[in-house]
């Protein structure tokens, strides 16, 4: 849910041989031949604290999607809404439309579009908030256009995932962030006197929510809409994985409960207000942070995939396209080549030398 126009900071260390760079805005492109599938997700990228936006470039040569359209009306055409759970940032191939929204060609939007073979437009932005559905976004290279503008008339089928940026993900994420794990920084922050502030950020988000599926049945009255929701960043059950995330024991649960009351906040408003829900938080259990390289979907802190910190990886991407797809499109032939853990390589023996 990361964003440049929210002061956040994206330090990434990646390998020699992946032939990626990385540079201060404005930002080198260069082409380089795609890892093998089993490197794809284990490439290592690092993270500092969130400050100030550096942008990642490594053009990857990958499936070929059909590219968004830019403008004008579309016959049957899809629109992909949201942030940076929508976006794709870091994944590869980040693209340049604006390059500051860290917008991957195989996020779940494309790769959605790419199973219906159908026009669409990917709108989608990291960092975005509900007003930037109608209102521009401040990113490098930018600014982003109002997502709505990509709706019009002749859209059938719309997907959004948004409402973390609303409640304050990457600030909550860095404040409870610690290297005690007995202590207890995020419920101290949080929660004083009694009052629940993300419980409170929550409630306060999901009018706003209402408003964009509102707004997305009045610019695109013959859509079908679905709200995707947030992946799980944490196991079902348990105190975590300390170090690998950050947050102390005590909190794990606390954080939990907040992401599943902001996902059943989401899944409320969809219900009232003519939206399908695409429950990606259920359907992730079992594929959070702490879980193994392949099985993952979200990556942990640093990240060890091309991916950000605490955001989707390419697995949980095509995943996440996976599920999307069986509500929309059930038994479509794409979808059912998505979602596969990348392929271990065999391990070479190597002969003992006797003298």
């Amino acid at each position: 849910m990361t964003g440049a126009n929210q002061a956040e900071d994206w330090a990434i260390v990646l390998p020699t041989r992946a032939r990626c760079v990385i540079r201060s805005a404005p930002t080198t492109v260069l082409g380089v031949p795609e890892p093998e599938r089993s490197d794809r997700y284990r490439l290592p990228v690092g993270f500092r604290t969130l400050r100030r936006l550096g942008l990642v470039a490594c053009a990857l040569v990958g499936l070929v999607l059909p590219a968004s359209t830019t403008g004008g009306a579309q016959t049957g055409s899809y629109t992909g809404l949201g942030d940076s759970y929508a976006a794709g940032p870091v994944v590869p191939t980040q693209q340049p439309t604006p390059i500051g929204c860290l917008k991957s060609d195989h996020n779940y939007v494309h790769l959605v579009a790419t199973a219906l073979a159908t026009p669409f437009r990917d709108a989608t932005c990291s960092g975005a908030k509900t007003d930037h559905m109608t209102t521009p976004q401040n990113v490098d290279g930018g600014p982003n256009p109002p997502q709505f503008d990509s709706l019009d008339a002749s859209t059938t089928l719309v997907t959004v995932t948004i409402g973390g940026n609303d409640i304050g993900f990457t600030e909550i994420a860095r404040s409870c962030f610690t290297g005690d794990p007995n202590s207890h920084p995020c419920q101290d922050r949080y929660v004083v006197g009694g009052v629940d502030e993300i419980s409170n950020r929550i409630a306060a988000a999901a009018p706003k929510v209402a408003t964009v599926l509102q707004g997305i049945h009045t610019r695109a009255p013959d859509a079908r809409v679905f709200l995707v929701s947030y992946l799980s960043i944490l196991p079902e059950v348990g105190n975590g994985c300390w170090p690998q995330l950050p947050f102390a024991y005590a909190d794990v649960p606390y954080l939990r409960a907040k992401e599943q009351e902001l996902n059943n906040m989401l899944a409320t408003q969809a219900a009232a207000n003519g939206a399908a829900v695409v429950d990606a938080h259920v359907g992730s259990i079992g594929h959070d942070a702490c879980t193994a390289p392949g099985v993952r979907w979200v990556e942990p802190v640093p990240a060890t995939a091309l991916a950000a910190p605490l955001h989707p990886n390419a697995l949980g991407m095509e995943c996440v396209a996976q599920l999307v797809l069986a509500q929309v499109d059930p038994g479509n032939a794409f979808a059912q080549g998505l979602c596969r853990p990348p392929v271990a390589q065999p391990v070479m023996s190597v002969p003992r030398f006797t003298g």
